[in-house]
This record gives structure tokens, C-alpha cells and sequence, in this order.
């Protein structure tokens, strides 16, 4: 059986700001389907690499989306490919209804019929009922969980083929983590390729297929997400000691 082409691939990547390089020819690629996490120390440049992919840095280097080069595309043209990220920040707009915040999403559906776009909006709250129940709420009065949750939604409303998180469990109590990664589960056996970022290490190795190490801009360890979660190194630095 041939093997698929990798609906991600990043080759030789170098992002920064400014003068200052944080990736150093990062290599990293993603099956289509799949999760891959890529977890370090903070200052490590996960979220670089990310807003590199997602078109908000320049970035030099070979991105490849679905085997067309994508690294000369604007962050619009992008999203219209089918990559969403959803930022550390969550990025929402506080004053505005959860309803308008899920509709503002849907940037690739803004031509689609209203039947299609109101169809994409209630699989939205199927997966995520307690949207449902705030529509009308502002977005900044939710709470931490249900803002990251909005936020998720947002990016699904595009129904995009490669959705990046960056940091979807931080400042969220242990069982809204618990929810966030069932719900990243149920998007991979969706369809969904995501590129996870995530502190949270264990959390993100026992639900990714892949993972990557990434040290001060640089790869230091990459391979199925089980082995690397039986690495050693990787156990000491990272994941520490399961609890009882």
C-alpha cells in the first residue's frame, strides 16, 4: 500500500521577529486525520511556529498544504485553503453575542447559501451544547472554559482541514481540561487534522498520534506520540510522574 501524502509538511523553517530568529529550520509534518502535539519549555517557540504556519510572521522555508506550497499565501488565503488557528488569547469579540462571535467564523461559508451556513452552526453547538444554551450571552462573559470552547467553535465554523490550538487547557480547571481534550478526540475521528501546542504534556501525548519535542527553535525529539511518552528523557522533563 503507497504510503498518503502528508496533508502537512513543513521543511527548513526559520520564523522570528524582527532580527530575532526563534525557529531554526524546524521540520515537522502532520497525517491527514491525525493529531500531532508539539510540546516544550516556554520560550521554546511553539507559538511562533504556529503564527508562522498560520501566515500572521514571515517565515522562511517549505510549507506544504495538502503538496501545494502555501508559504508565499496570505493568512486569508490560507483560511481559505482550510487552516484556522485558534490563539493563546482566544481572541474573541467580549461584547458581542456568543452567536455573532460563531458567525464572524465562518469566512469560507461568507458566499455559501444561509441553509448551509445555519446547518454548520448547529453542528457547532451539537458539539458544543452550552454554546447553544449562551447564544445570546456576550462572549466576554462566559466562563474560562466556555470562552476556549467559543473559541474552538469559531475556527470549526469555516470547517477547516487543518485546525492549530494553541494552548487550548491553559488557566482552565482540571475538568474542563478533561472536556477540551474529548472534544479534540472527537474532532480527529471527525476528519479533523490538528496541530496541538499545548504545556499540558501528558494531556497532549496520550491523545495525539505524533508528537515533536521542540527545544530553543529547534526539533529535539519527534516520534509516535506513545513512544516518546516511554521516553525517558522525555518523562523527566516533561511529564514527571503520573499521579496515583
Amino acid at each position: 500500500m503507497a504510503a498518503t501524502t502528508p496533508l502537512l509538511q513543513v521543511r527548513d523553517l526559520h520564523a522570528g521577529y524582527g532580527r530575532a530568529e526563534v525557529l531554526s529550520g524546524v521540520a515537522i509534518e502532520a497525517a491527514a486525520g491525525s493529531v500531532v502535539a508539539v510540546v516544550g519549555p516556554n520560550g521554546a517557540g511553539k507559538s511562533t511556529l504556529l503564527n508562522a504556519l498560520m501566515g500572521v510572521l514571515p517565515a522562511r522555508g517549505e510549507l506544504l498544504f495538502d503538496g501545494q506550497p502555501v508559504q508565499r499565501l496570505s493568512l486569508e488565503q490560507r483560511v481559505q485553503l482550510g487552516i484556522a488557528l485558534v490563539p493563546e488569547t482566544r481572541a474573541l469579540f467580549g461584547t458581542l453575542p456568543v452567536a455573532d462571535n460563531l458567525l464572524l467564523g465562518g469566512y469560507r461559508l461568507r458566499r455559501a447559501p444561509r441553509a448551509e451556513q445555519a446547518a454548520r452552526l448547529d453542528a457547532i453547538y451539537a458539539l458544543f451544547p452550552r454554546l447553544r444554551e449562551r447564544h445570546a450571552q456576550a462572549a466576554g462573559t462566559l466562563s474560562g472554559g466556555e470562552r476556549q470552547m467559543l473559541a474552538i467553535g469559531r475556527a470549526l465554523m469555516g470547517s477547516p482541514r487543518l485546525l492549530m490550538l494553541d494552548e487550548p487547557s491553559l488557566g482552565l480547571a482540571p475538568l474542563v481540561v478533561k472536556e477540551i481534550f474529548r472534544i479534540i478526540e472527537r474532532l480527529r475521528e471527525s476528519g479533523t487534522t490538528i496541530l496541538l501546542i499545548e504545556q499540558n504534556a501528558r494531556a497532549a501525548m496520550a491523545v495525539a498520534d505524533h508528537a515533536y519535542v521542540l527545544e530553543t527553535g529547534a526539533i529535539a525529539l519527534s516520534g509516535p506520540a506513545s513512544e516518546l511518552a516511554a521516553d525517558p528523557r522525555v518523562i523527566e522533563t516533561y511529564l514527571g510522574k503520573a499521579k496515583a
